[in-house]
C-alpha cells in the first residue's frame, strides 16, 4: 500500500491533484500495519513534505467492516457494482484467480480471502443494511 501511495503521490503531484483515495481498513484487516489510520497519517505527512505541497489521503473504508464495505458498494452503484467487484477484483494474497466463490476469486484460505468471505456472508445474510 505504501509503495502504491508513493507512486500515486508522484502522479498526483505531476497532475496537480492534491487528494489520494485508498481502500485500506483497520476495522477487520489481517494484521498488516500499512492498513492502519496512523500509518496513513504518517504517509500523508511524508508525501506532503516530500512533494512540498499539501497532499491528503482519503480512506473512506477505514472504519467499515468488510460487510459494511459490500453494503456501501451496493448503495453506491447497485447490484451492478457488486457484481463487477465479485467478477473483476480479488484480495487473495496468493493472487489466485482460478477459483470463483460466492464472494469472488481467491484461494479461500489466506487471511485476505477469509476476511472477504466472512464479510460477504454477513452482507449476504442481511446483517448490514442493504441500499
Amino acid at each position: 500500500n505504501l509503495l502504491f501511495l508513493c507512486y500515486a503521490g508522484a502522479l498526483a503531484y505531476k497532475a496537480g491533484a492534491r487528494t489520494l483515495v485508498t481502500g485500506v481498513s483497520q476495522t477487520d484487516y489481517s494484521g498488516y500495519p500499512d492498513c492502519r489510520e496512523n500509518t496513513m497519517a504518517a504517509m500523508e505527512k511524508a508525501l506532503s513534505l516530500g512533494m512540498e505541497v499539501p497532499l491528503t489521503i482519503e480512506t473512506p473504508l477505514m472504519h467499515l467492516s468488510k460487510a459494511e464495505t459490500w453494503a456501501l458498494a451496493e448503495k453506491t452503484g447497485g447490484r451492478k457494482l457488486v457484481d463487477f467487484i465479485l467478477e473483476r477484483t480479488h484480495t487473495c494474497y496468493l493472487g489466485e484467480r482460478g477459483m470463483r466463490h460466492a464472494w469472488g476469486y481467491g484461494c479461500g484460505e489466506c487471511p485476505a480471502c477469509v476476511l472477504r468471505r466472512q464479510g460477504w456472508e454477513e452482507y449476504a445474510a442481511g446483517a448490514c443494511a442493504h441500499a
